[in-house]
């Protein structure tokens, strides 16, 4: 039985800049763009439609976004081949494809709105849904599992480094105490959980929901989305062709870190210091295209309040010099 979405076609964050940073690099004929975070196809259906001489290589590892992107995606015939992977297998992919070399890239890692319209996914803390969080629904391992056999160090740590949750050594203590009396299944279960670990000053001072950082965090480490973004990386910038561009929107200070750490080395020439002149061999292979991470107008969040933690970071690859 096929499940019941939600606003399917959401207006994805930042599409318009998006296009705009990366179209340059897709005038020649036959010329590659690749969307590692396919999601719901509004990002490369925006791109396919402004540059008609562009392909696409779309890659997802939800197969049920996958099925609704190649539906929308439909008209572009035989422009779009899609495959059913995490962006951290973009190696793979390429190889399969028969590509080489690719003239633009996208990553989006904010979730689609199919995952977090989709109640019974188990992303949304706000849905009576299980504790699941599987971007991969062929992954075994899900959110449930993590709350119920990780030890309290380990949630600790995941809920300072991938949800900024300054009680984290309370909601840690507490998983484990509910637990020992039996497991905890639930998105409902979790959130009460979570609610009364945090003081109640502190849970009135928060401009969010008190569980929206666990469940980040949480989601963060079932889909080791960290790993798999310090993975795709390096590989992203090896695969773009002389002149090639690729942009990332970030969500969360973690990811943000790792995208800038990443483009900073690649924008840097590569000399010892006190050396007078750079050779072409160590002259930098990347420019920066945004100054920092670029942020959502204020007329986007409002239309979409789920932009409103985009960070977007941009980078080129120089023509090629002398080896």
């Amino acid at each position: 039985m096929g499940v019941e979405v939600v606003n399917p076609t959401h207006v994805p964050v930042m599409r318009a800049r998006i296009v705009e940073l990366l179209a340059p690099a897709l005038t020649r004929p036959d010329a590659v763009y690749v969307d590692g975070t396919l999601g719901l196809a509004g990002h490369a259906s925006a791109i396919l439609d402004h540059c008609p001489q562009a392909r696409l290589i779309g890659i997802d590892r939800d197969a049920a976004a996958l099925d609704l992107a190649a539906a929308r995606l439909a008209g572009f015939g035989d422009r779009v081949r899609l495959y059913h992977a995490a962006y951290h297998e973009l190696p793979q992919v390429l190889d399969e494809d028969g590509t080489t070399a690719v003239d633009a890239i996208c990553l989006d890692l904010g979730l689609s709105s199919l995952q977090i319209d989709t109640a019974e996914r188990g992303f949304a803390y706000a849905a009576d849904a299980p504790l699941d969080m599987r971007m991969d629904t062929t992954q075994e391992l899900t959110a449930a599992d993590l709350v119920n056999t990780a030890t309290a160090g380990e949630l600790t740590r995941w809920l300072r480094e991938y949800g900024d949750e300054q009680f984290a050594d309370r909601i840690a203590r507490r998983i484990v105490a509910v637990r020992a009396e039996g497991p905890i299944r639930t998105s409902p279960e979790l959130v009460a959980i979570v609610t009364d670990a945090i003081p109640t000053a502190a849970r009135h001072a928060r401009s969010g929901h008190p569980a929206k950082r666990t469940f980040q965090a949480l989601r963060i480490a079932v889909n080791a989305e960290l790993d798999s973004l310090a993975g795709v990386l390096p590989a992203a910038l090896d695969a773009l062709a002389p002149g090639g561009r690729i942009a990332v929107l970030a969500y969360h200070s973690g990811e943000d870190r790792l995208v800038k750490r990443q483009f900073a080395q690649a924008c840097a020439d590569r000399v010892p210091p006190g050396l007078p002149a750079v050779p072409d061999a160590l002259k930098a292979k990347f420019r920066p295209l945004t100054r920092g991470a670029e942020r959502p107008g204020p007329d986007e969040i409002t239309d979409n309040p789920r932009a409103a933690s985009a960070r977007l970071r941009a980078v080129a690859r120089n023509q090629e010099v002398a080896a």
